[in-house]
């Protein structure tokens, strides 16, 4: 069991013949139980500190711990972010190559649809050209024959056919 001042206060030390001197004993009693009262108290004002600092130690530790918690969690929050953005580029990356490919088709196809049709009016113009040639020509040989005499010679030839076969 640890001393106390008043331990040291109440301690009586047997007498002897040649003892000590008492008021000097006791002089030096009382400084030292004035010594040990301040040890006593110094020693408790230093245990409160160190509570006081333990618990803001441990404090500090909790704050710490909870800001690694929160950094690594952020970190795990961005990267699944940075994971979504990338995914979601692609999918719009995929979806645009998808709609640009399609409108490229269409466009071939059109193209290719207006090529056939240029191609069949190419056609009809030459077929047309041909036909309307053949006219003017068919015509210009009527106007280049010897005139109208033969025609009349023709027509005059069926009136006689026609008027003989009835009868």
């Amino acid at each position: 069991m640890p001393l106390t001042p008043l331990d040291i206060h109440n301690k009586e030390f047997g007498r002897r013949l040649r003892g000590y001197d008492e008021d000097e004993v006791n002089e030096f009693l009382d400084q030292v139980i004035k010594d040990y009262e301040a040890l006593i108290r110094e020693n408790k004002e230093l245990q409160n500190q160190v509570l006081a600092l333990q618990e803001k130690l441990n404090h500090f530790a909790n704050l710490e711990e909870t800001l690694s918690k929160t950094i690594i969690i952020a970190q795990e929050a961005a990267d699944e972010v940075k994971n979504n953005a990338k995914k979601e580029a692609q999918l719009v990356i995929k979806e645009a190559e998808k709609n640009a490919d399609r409108i490229i088709n269409e466009a071939l196809a059109k193209s290719r649809k207006i090529a056939l049709e240029i191609e069949e009016m190419k056609k009809q113009a030459a077929i047309y050209r041909t036909r309307f040639r053949t006219l003017v020509e068919a015509q210009l040989e009527l106007l280049s024959q010897d005139g109208w005499e033969s025609l009349e010679s023709v027509a005059a030839t069926r009136e006689t056919r026609e008027l003989v076969g009835r009868e």
